[in-house]
Parts: C-alpha cells; structure tokens; sequence
C-alpha cells in the first residue's frame, strides 16, 4: 500500500492546504495524472502522481492544511476493494503525519485578503481559472464551493450557464505572501550555503550567427531564441560537471536523478517562480525552446504542476531582456548551484591579434562550496562557453 504525500514544492514551502481532489476513492491512477489541487504561497497548483494504482482511501479533507510530507491518500494496487468516497474519511488514518520543517522555515499567517482590499485575489483551483478564462467569466463574480469559498470547475461549469460572457478579469498575485515566501528561502540559502561566486565572459559571435541562419528557416512562431541556446549549454556542461546539478542533504551531496533545469521565470504583476525543464540535456533545440516557450505560457497563467516545483536539480536565470549585464544569484536550496546570464553587449575584443567588435555575454556561477570548488567552477562555466562557441552542436 503506497502514499500519496503533500508535496514539497520548495524549500520555502512548509505546508500546503488541500484545495480539491480530482480523484475519488476507487479510481485508478498513472504516474503523471494530477489527483489534487493544493494551494501554496505561490498559488494553486495541480499535483500529479508518481505511481500507478488505484485510490484507496482519502486521507485529508479538502480545506485542511497540513505539512509537506503528510500522507493524503492511500493508493493500492486495485486488488483490495476500494473504500466509497462518502467514507473515505469515516476512518481515522493510521499512518502519522510527518513532522514539520526546521522552525527558522516558519512564517506568520496573513490574513485573508477580501474582495476591494490592494492584491486580493479569488482563491480557484488551476482547472477552474483556466475554464473562467476561455469562457470570459470573471472570478471575482463567482461564489465558490471549495473549502474557504475556493472556486472550482464546478462553480465556472454553472455560472457558464447563465453568465453573458465578459472579457476576463485580469489576475492578480497575492504579492505580500509571496515575497514572504522567497524572503524565507533566499534568508535561508545565505545562512546555510556557504557561496562562491565566478563568472566569465562569452563570446556570442558564433552562437548569434548560426542563430540566425537557422531562424530564417523556421516560421516566425517556431524561431529560437538565445535562451534556449543557453540552457540546452548548461544542461550539456553538466554531462561533465555533476556536482553543480543536485541537492545537498543532511547526507551530503546528492547527484540529480537527470538534468532537470529550472527556469526563471517573471510573472505579470510581479514574483518569481522556478519550474523545471525535465531531462533538457536530452531535448532537441527546438523541442527546448518549445517547452520554454509553454513552461512561461503556464507560469504566468497559473497553471504549473507540482512535478515541474519540486525537482529542479539546478537553476538558471537569465535577465538580459531587463538590460542586466551581470547577475550573481542567491541558490535555491537545496540545489547546489545557480547559473545566470546577463545581456549581450558590444565590446571590443582581439581577435587573431586584431581589434574587433564583438558581441559579449557575462556568464555567472553562484555554487556550494559543500559540493565543490573554485576550480571545478571554473571548468564548468568553460565548458558551457565552449559549447556556445560549436552551437550546430547543441
């Protein structure tokens, strides 16, 4: 009989509060079917499942709110019957929650935003926002039935019905609360990991070049932008550098179970978040640059999964469309490295005992002195400007 445990969706998340479940007591289930809809710091986020089975038995109320690592549901492998939905909680649970993080992660509860009040925002499930959206319901206007008045598909479903359709409201971060939630993490990162700091000048020359011979060959939706370039750079250097790509534990340093890169990402409105691009050491260029392209798309829409949150095994940030030059990170524990990016400048360099006019990059890299140093540093990030320089090869 296996688990289904509250996630952790990052070291600045403590608890989480069961929204709605998606999934009732007797349905099977596959690794990567979202069951549930938990709500964080960060918002509503939709997890899915790491295994195969058939829910046995709910374990938590929708509206509850308990620690990471708290079991949810019992998932069986079908051949016990299944518990009916209507006394999937008549039954006391028998496995303990696990305990909450380490104290200096606790965060005072705000209060509730209401409606009229600066960064209210309607509290929904992901798959509610997005049928409000297409339907041009706005949220604000609906009473919800999840727990606390949380707003799910159910709510849009009827209000579709005899609402006039209306441009959609505009959505709204509860900013407050999330700056509370990086302050937590970032205040930990620079209290626990002891940093270093390198960084490097790229030569884009080459990179922007065969960029644009490739881009007058794609459609204008399919073009690649530096970005993907950058990443798919760093995902390959960590092929030959993997103490920057994994996480460090009260057992040490931990090698990541595949490159799993997470993207900075901006929201509109303002806040942060990080998710990952799974396996980008594997992903074709143009297949990077297309789950790139989706993986902001849905950030910025709200509707990330859990599975993107809680395993990036490194991060990379890149700020050269703010003009930034330089960038040096804070890592996000506990990963064990961060690598930024900053805009690309014309500078003057010599090339073959000439001076030219090059385009430029800084590369940063924030690391864990814990799990390496200086000088494995250094190899890392040229090795990424190395790649840079054959881009036919990424």
């Amino acid at each position: 009989m296996g688990e289904f445990r509250m996630p952790s969706l990052g070291a600045d998340m403590e608890a989480g509060t069961l929204v709605e479940w998606l999934k009732r007591p007797g349905d099977r289930v596959k690794r990567g079917d979202v069951v549930a809809v938990v709500e964080t710091q960060k918002g509503a986020i939709e997890v899915d499942i790491f295994e195969d089975g058939v829910i046995e038995r709910w374990l938590v109320e929708p509206g509850t709110t308990v620690p990471v690592g708290t079991p949810l549901a019992l998932i069986g492998g079908g051949r016990a019957a299944a518990v009916p939905a209507s006394e999937a909680l008549a039954r006391p649970p028998t496995i303990a929650p696990s305990a909450p993080s380490a104290p200096f992660q606790e965060l005072p509860v705000p209060l509730p935003l209401k409606p009229g009040y600066r960064g209210f925002r309607p509290r929904a499930s992901p798959a509610a926002r997005r049928l409000a959206a297409s339907r041009g319901i706005p949220l604000d206007t609906l009473m919800g039935s999840g727990p606390d008045g949380a707003i799910l598909r159910g709510d849009v479903e009827r209000a579709a019905l005899t609402v006039t359709q209306r441009p959609p409201a505009p959505k709204r971060l509860d900013l407050t609360e999330m700056r509370r939630a990086i302050a937590a993490a970032m205040a930990r990162s620079k209290r626990e990991i002891p940093h270093y700091y390198l960084s490097t000048t790229v030569d884009l020359t080459s990179a922007l070049s065969w960029l644009e011979e490739v881009n007058a060959t794609h459609p204008p939706a399919a073009r690649l932008l530096m970005a993907a370039l950058l990443l798919k750079a760093v995902a390959q250097a960590l092929g030959k550098a993997a103490e920057f790509n994994g996480f460090f534990t009260a057992d040490g340093f931990q090698p990541g179970s595949g490159i799993h890169i997470g993207t900075a990402i901006s929201l509109r409105g303002g806040g942060l978040v990080a998710p990952a691009i799974h396996d980008a050491d594997k992903l074709s260029i143009d297949d990077l640059m297309a789950q790139l392209r989706d993986l902001v798309a849905r950030a910025r829409s709200g509707a990330l999964r859990s599975s993107e949150l809680s395993d990036p095994t490194i991060t990379v940030t890149n700020l050269g469309e703010r003009s930034v030059e330089t960038v040096f990170g804070v890592i996000y524990p506990p990963q064990v490295a961060l690598v930024g990016f900053g805009m690309p400048v014309e500078r003057p360099r010599v090339v073959a005992g000439e001076l030219a006019a090059r385009r430029v990059l800084t590369a940063t890299l924030s690391a864990d002195h814990r799990a390496s140093d200086g000088h494995r540093g250094a190899l890392f990030l040229a090795e990424i400007d190395r790649r840079l320089q054959s881009p036919e090869s990424l």
